[in-house]
């Protein structure tokens, strides 16, 4: 047996990574068309906005401030619980706005609150304050 004719015979070296390469393209269109068949691809296109919010019923007309986060479009906005006003959904809040319409009452310490974010059949509470 010559060991050196062995070491440089590779023959089998190209077919097996051709096989290994066809094997992971076909996996990859598999899932690529899966996403487009079952509509998976636009769900993820309609995920709720994460965001903080800083609840401060003490201020003279209770404050609801946008601490930090994505920013948010007032008009998929609406607040419930023990709350009689609104948010402004006229306006677009970043980080230090105020949600609550200027002209409203506020809350007090004692009201329960939920921010609740909508679009397009989706909904998810963004933030809660309790009592």
């Amino acid at each position: 047996m010559d060991l050196k004719a062995l070491i440089q015979d590779d023959d089998a070296v190209s077919p097996v990574i051709g096989v290994i390469l066809m094997v992971a393209i076909t996996v990859i269109l598999a899932a690529v068309i899966a996403t487009f068949v079952l509509g998976l691809g636009d769900s993820l296109s309609n995920q709720a906005p994460q965001a903080s919010f800083d609840f401060n019923p003490d201020s003279s007309d209770g404050e609801i401030i946008h601490d930090g986060g994505d920013e948010l479009d007032g008009s998929n906005l609406e607040l419930s619980g023990d709350l009689t006003n609104n948010i402004d959904n006229t306006e677009t809040f970043t980080a230090g706005d105020d949600l609550l319409e200027s002209n409203s009452t506020g809350f007090s310490s004692d009201d329960t609150i939920r921010i609740i974010w909508s679009d397009g059949g989706s909904s998810a509470t963004i933030g809660s304050y309790n009592a």
